[in-house]
């Protein structure tokens, strides 16, 4: 049986990592669901963080509902017919076009005032930089379709002079397992283009993509960033909402080898687990994940693929492509065979699908006392559901 297996522990010292510089830089540090949204966990989390980032009326709800706090909500585009829920389930509703903000923020406006439930409302922007190499990432792309530019917000605010009797806040997004750096030349280029904006703000929220707890990271340089940013600009209040930094490298994924093909030299170990359907970002991204007890080798020569313990990972679904490779182990790998394959939480359990009808894996969570719950077992009646 495959199962992903979260540690608390691993999870708590990165939360305190996270804890730690929002207290030290003076800004605010919140959970985004699209890369992490294992609710059972979200007790651990509201001991250390107090808002969530959602993207969806489903979202919303889970940051209502089951973390107890109103959403952080964004989305590309609202619709009418589940605005209302976003409503109910949000303190911050951001727009992604001028278009969704003339259609969306008078409802939002009609409802605080029926409510008395004050909706703080903001734009995204699009400062057109990015350092992000992978272009289905990138969302300052050129064309892309987040946010607006500078000049179309200038040309609105001179057509919509009452535009900030209403708007609260800017959001901003353009990063992916970025360094304090990444975010420093982002920053000198939202000064450049919005700076004129920033002091009518209420608050600048600074998108995902912020991987500050990885190995390395620079956080004493990340923290003069930001406290020198907030000097520059004292009535803004900074927000960045990571979603790989909760889940960075506290869990991994147990497959089990269940064939050895070896086709012209090549040998697959097929896995009872789905590159596509259990690690899709591995294929999307693409990236190798680390597997335990193995060398990966990136680039490998046929000399390299022709070694007795060089073998191949492959899936077990239908998909010509649910496959990667290839790792050097120190051994020939046999059926029955448990392979671990390393830091498997964030991303990977929100993105999983049940495409040929595969067994999901578990989600267990490795307790600080060394006891493992059973966070989520999977069954034939959760395929059948989704198709009925």
């Amino acid at each position: 049986m495959p199962y992903y297996l979260l540690e608390e522990e691993k999870l708590r010292r990165n939360l305190a990592t996270i804890r730690a510089i929002a207290q030290a830089a003076g800004v605010e540090f919140i959970l985004a669901f699209k890369a992490y949204a294992l609710w059972k966990t979200f007790p651990i989390f509201k001991e250390y963080i107090c808002h969530t980032t959602a993207s969806s009326p489903y979202e919303a709800r889970l940051a209502k509902e089951l973390f107890g706090s109103d959403a952080h909500t964004y989305s590309p585009a609202y619709e009418e017919a589940t605005f209302d829920t976003i409503l109910r389930c949000s303190s911050h509703v951001t727009f992604n076009s001028f278009s969704q903000y003339e259609r969306f923020s008078h409802m939002a406006a009609a409802y605080s005032e029926a409510t008395k439930k004050p909706i703080s409302l903001g734009l995204r922007i699009n400062p057109e930089y990015s350092e992000i190499e992978t272009a289905i990432y990138d969302p300052c792309a050129p064309g892309s379709r987040f946010g607006v530019l500078a000049d179309e917000l200038a040309d609105y605010e001179a057509a919509h002079p009452n535009l900030w009797e209403h708007l609260d806040g800017f959001h901003c997004h353009c990063h992916c397992e970025s360094d304090a750096t990444a975010l420093a030349h982002t920053l000198m280029h939202i000064e450049q283009k919005f700076g004129g904006w920033i002091d009518r703000l209420s608050w600048l929220n600074l998108g995902g993509g912020h991987l500050v707890t990885r190995e390395g990271y620079d956080h004493d340089f990340l923290i003069s960033l930001l406290r020198d940013f907030q000097s520059r600009h004292p009535s803004v209040h900074l927000i960045l909402e990571p979603g790989s930094a909760f889940g960075w490298q506290t869990g991994h994924l147990v497959a089990e080898v269940v064939d050895i093909v070896c086709h012209r030299g090549i040998k697959t170990a097929i896995l009872n687990v789905s590159f596509t359907c259990h690690m899709p970002d591995c294929l999307e991204m693409p990236y190798h994940p680390r597997v335990r007890g193995a060398q990966t080798i990136a680039d490998a020569t046929d000399e390299e693929i022709a070694q007795p313990y060089t073998y191949r990972l492959g899936g077990n679904s239908c998909l010509s492509g649910d496959y990667m490779g290839y790792w050097r182990f120190d051994h020939a790998l046999s059926v029955g065979e448990t392979i671990i394959l390393e830091d498997m939480l964030h991303y990977t359990t929100v993105k999983t699908t049940m495409f040929n009808g595969i067994h999901h894996p578990d989600i267990r969570l490795l307790r600080r006392d060394g006891s493992i719950e059973v966070l989520r077992r999977y069954a034939y009646e959760d395929y059948r559901d989704r198709m009925d």
